[in-house]
C-alpha cells in the first residue's frame, strides 16, 4: 500500500489531480459563455442552461456504468480512455451548427467525462494506505476547484477575445496535451483485485449502499449542496451580464476565481475534520454556504465576490468531507459507492435549473437566494441526523470498551 507523502504517493496524487483538472476544465468552460450563447441562439435562460445541466446529467448516468465496470476490469484504463474521448468531443463542439447539435455533443461529453471522477477515489482506496487517503482526497478535490476555475477563465477569456468556437478548439488541444502527461504519470495498479462483473451483483451493491443510512445521508448532502452551489454561479452570470453590472464573458470568467475559496476549503478539510469530526465539518460547511449566499444579496460587486468566495469555501469543505466519508463507510464495492455519491452529486447539478428557474422568474436573484436557503436548511437537517446516526452506531462499541 502506498504510504502518505512518499514519492509514489505524490506521483499518483499529482496524476489524479491533473486528470481531475482536465475533467472540470472541459465540463465548466461553457459556463461564462452562457449569456453570449443565449443571445446568439435567442433562447431562454432555462434552455441555454441545458448546456450545463445536460452534461452533468449524462455524466451522472455514466457513473452507474463506470463504477461497477471498474470493479471488474480495473480503473486506470477507464480513466485514460475517458479523458481522451472527452478531448475529442470538446474539439467537435467548435463545429456545432445549432443549439440542438451543441446540446447533443454536451450530452456525449458528459458521458465521456464520467470515467475519471467515477473511479479516482476508489483507485486511491485500492492503492493507498488508509491514512494516506484523506490528504489525497483533499488535494484531489482542490484540483477540482482549480479545473473549474481554469475552464471558466479559459472559456470566458478566449470566447470574449475571439469566439466560443476558438475557445472549444483551444481547450480541446490543451486537454490532449494533459492526457498525454496523465497517461505517463499514473502508476500501475498493484493492489487492485478484480471482481467478475455481474449485473445482478452490481445492482445489489448499489442497493446495499442506498440502504446504508451513513452513505445515503452523505449522498443527499453532496447532491443537494451541489444543486445550490453550481446553479448559483449560472444564474449569477445572467445577473452580472445585465444592468447595472453588464460584465462581458471575460470578466464573468474571472468571477470564478472565487472558487479559490473552495480550493482552500477542500485542502484543509482533513485537518478541520480532525478537530470537528467529519459530521461537524459538514455542518460547518453548510452554515458557511448559507452565510455566503446572504452576502451575495448585496447590490455591489465586491460584496458579491466576497459572498461567492465564502460559499465556495463552505461548499468544498463539506464536499471534500462527504466524499471521503463515503470511501471510509463503504465496506465493499468501493468503486460503486464512490460512483453513487457522484451520481447524486451531478444529478443535483442537472436538476437545479428546474428548481431555481421559477424563483428566478419570480424575484430574480433574491428568488435564487431563497431557493438556496430552502435546500440548505434541509441539508443542514440531514447533517445533524447523520451526526446522531453515527453516534448511535458507535455507542455499542464505546459501551463494550474497558
Amino acid at each position: 500500500m502506498i504510504q502518505a507523502r512518499t514519492a509514489a504517493w505524490w506521483r499518483a496524487t499529482l496524476a489524479l489531480c491533473l486528470g481531475s483538472m482536465l475533467v472540470f476544465i472541459n465540463l465548466y468552460a461553457p459556463q461564462p459563455l452562457l449569456p453570449e450563447l443565449r443571445a446568439g441562439y435567442q433562447v431562454s435562460t432555462l434552455m441555454i442552461g441545458l448546456v450545463m445541466s445536460l452534461a452533468t446529467l449524462t455524466l451522472a448516468v455514466s457513473l452507474l456504468v463506470y463504477g461497477p465496470l471498474s470493479d471488474a476490469i480495473g480503473r486506470g484504463g477507464i480513466m485514460r480512455l475517458s479523458l481522451l474521448g472527452a478531448a475529442g468531443v470538446t474539439l467537435l463542439l467548435a463545429w456545432a451548427p445549432d443549439i440542438n447539435s451543441l446540446l447533443v455533443l454536451r450530452a456525449l461529453q458528459g458521458l465521456a467525462l464520467g470515467g475519471l471522477p467515477a473511479v479516482a477515489i476508489a483507485w486511491m482506496g485500492d492503492e493507498f494506505h488508509p491514512a494516506a487517503i484523506a490528504p489525497a482526497v483533499g488535494l484531489y478535490i482542490a484540483a477540482n476547484t482549480l479545473g473549474g476555475i481554469g475552464g471558466r477563465m479559459l472559456g470566458g477569456s478566449i470566447g470574449d477575445w475571439w469566439s466560443p468556437e476558438v475557445a472549444f478548439l483551444s481547450i480541446g488541444g490543451i486537454t490532449l496535451m494533459g492526457v498525454a502527461i496523465f497517461w505517463r504519470l499514473l502508476p500501475q495498479a498493484d493492489s487492485f483485485r478484480p471482481q467478475p462483473f455481474q449485473l445482478t451483483q452490481a445492482a445489489g451493491s448499489l442497493l446495499g449502499h442506498l440502504r446504508n443510512p451513513l452513505l445515503l445521508g452523505a449522498y443527499l448532502i453532496g447532491g443537494l449542496n451541489f444543486l445550490v452551489f453550481i446553479n448559483q454561479y449560472s444564474y449569477m452570470t445572467f445577473r452580472l451580464a445585465e444592468a447595472p453590472f453588464e460584465l462581458d464573458a471575460h470578466w464573468l470568467g474571472l468571477l470564478f476565481l472565487t472558487y479559490l475559496g473552495g480550493t482552500l476549503g477542500s485542502s484543509i478539510s482533513a485537518r478541520v475534520a480532525a478537530r470537528l469530526s467529519a459530521t461537524g465539518n459538514m455542518l460547518t460547511g453548510i452554515l458557511i454556504m448559507m452565510c455566503g449566499t446572504a452576502i451575495t444579496l448585496a447590490p455591489v460587486l465586491p460584496l458579491i465576490v466576497v459572498g461567492l468566495t465564502i460559499s465556495a469555501f463552505g461548499f468544498f469543505l463539506c464536499h471534500a468531507t462527504a466524499s471521503g466519508w463515503v470511501g471510509r463507510q463503504a465496506v465493499h464495492a468501493r468503486g460503486s459507492a464512490s460512483a453513487l455519491y457522484l451520481v447524486f452529486y451531478y444529478l443535483g447539478a442537472s436538476l437545479g435549473p428546474l428548481w431555481m428557474e421559477p424563483f428566478w422568474l419570480w424575484r430574480h436573484w433574491a428568488g435564487i437566494a431563497l431557493s438556496s436557503w430552502l435546500v440548505l436548511i434541509f441539508t443542514l437537517g440531514l447533517a445533524i441526523w447523520l451526526r446522531h446516526r453515527q453516534a448511535r452506531a458507535l455507542q455499542p462499541v464505546l459501551d463494550a470498551s474497558p
